[in-house]
């Protein structure tokens, strides 16, 4: 059988993959060099110098787009190095819409960097297709989005958006940081490009920072690979090493992290202390059926207000939680409590903020894969 017709557990171990060519190394080795030795003049075995390619990044790079059913993966320094490589495809004049729940370092990139060289940004709730078609003008060139949005879980029809830009000729970018290739596969979907900060879900251990992109048409992914060599933002190879370790394991966490999810957001729901629970798996959502059709789980990501939506109730909670960790990130083994008003979106204004519905009392919560019920007894502590 061959490597591209693995189902996705298989190939989290083995997709893009193979032995070392050297001494059939098993695990991809650490190339912990600048540069390789050249017999004459351009003429070499791949690889010339790591900025433009190293054999450990490499293998990083295949297997992203092993995962997303990619022909083409570039691996970045950070999340936020491969969404620069994506708006450096752009121009002056050139307008990007957006989901309009974003995350908050998104937000600061593309209002505080690149409006700076002409490129102009438009929100959108992207719930009804034809408002946002009416957005879109001559100069807009790429819609970028996140599903589940990041921290109101939002959930965006991927396909029914791509049908919009391939009518006018975008492209579509999908941040699936929150979901993973485990859970859906933008591409498949219609998207054009996709996006994962990599620390997240892929390296799955907090121990790494990483970002990647995911495309098939060729010409856009030489584009993307010549913005990577150009501007330097790549990651190292011990740091693809440990991406591609955590990929390994990446079936059997999302599993674990959308199980303890579930039967948290439940208990979450049923708490007299809590006013309201953001999580896609519930039927009363008016996005649960898009959900359902374009994931194949919820997730372990979670947000929640307690009633009273007060600032002051956010922080005692956050701060009397003992086994969520108080922390920026998610995605990691263990479970992380954030409080994303000062925060991670602390860098969007506050009018912005509640506009989205990220009022000050918000919690997000990155469920891990401890025992679930120890979970529930910290949060329950940490309420009462």
């Amino acid at each position: 059988m061959g490597k591209k017709e693995l189902k996705f557990n298989s190939k989290a171990i083995h997709g893009g993959q193979q032995p070392d060519v050297a001494y059939g190394a098993v695990m991809p080795p650490i190339y912990q060099t600048s540069t390789y030795a050249q017999p004459s003049p351009g003429k070499h075995k791949g690889y010339e110098y790591s900025r433009g390619a190293n054999p450990t990044r490499a293998a990083l790079e295949r297997a992203v787009a092993s995962l997303e059913n990619a022909d083409f993966g570039m691996a970045f320094s950070s999340g936020m190095a491969a969404i620069d490589a994506v708006m450096k495809l752009l121009g002056p004049n050139d307008e990007v819409i957006c989901t309009r729940d974003l995350y908050g370092g998104s937000y600061r990139l593309f209002k505080g960097v690149f409006e700076k060289f002409g490129i102009n940004f438009r929100f959108s709730e992207m719930v009804d297709m034809e408002e946002l078609a009416s957005q879109i003008n001559k100069n807009t060139k790429l819609v970028w989005l996140e599903t589940p949005t990041n921290p109101m879980m939002n959930i965006v029809d991927i396909e029914a958006v791509s049908k919009i830009t391939k009518e006018h000729g975008l492209l579509l970018a999908v941040d699936n940081t929150f979901a993973t290739p485990y859970l859906q596969q933008p591409l498949d979907l219609g998207a054009d490009i996709v996006m994962h900060s990599a620390t997240k879900y892929l390296g799955g251990h907090s121990d790494v920072i990483v970002g990647a992109l995911a495309v098939s048409d060729e010409q856009l992914a030489e584009q993307l690979y010549f913005i990577q060599k150009s501007s330097g933002g790549i990651c190292g190879p011990m740091d693809s090493f440990l991406t591609l370790r955590g990929i390994k394991t990446l079936h059997v966490r999302m599993q674990r992290h959308c199980e303890n999810a579930e039967l948290i957001a439940k208990y979450l729901e049923n708490h007299p202390k809590i006013d309201t629970v953001y999580w896609p798996g519930f039927e009363y959502r008016p996005d649960h059926e898009v959900a359902k059709k374009q994931m194949r789980g919820f997730g372990g990501m979670i947000s929640f207000v307690p009633k009273g939506e007060s600032y002051a109730d956010a922080i005692k909670i956050v701060e009397n939680l003992k086994l969520f960790t108080l922390a920026e990130s998610l995605g990691g083994v263990e479970s992380l409590v954030g409080h994303p008003a000062s925060m991670s979106h602390g860098s969007i204004p506050k009018e912005k903020r509640q506009k989205n519905g990220l009022v000050d009392g918000l919690i997000r919560l990155s469920v891990g894969i401890e025992d679930a019920d120890d979970l529930i007894a910290d949060l329950d502590q940490a309420l009462n």
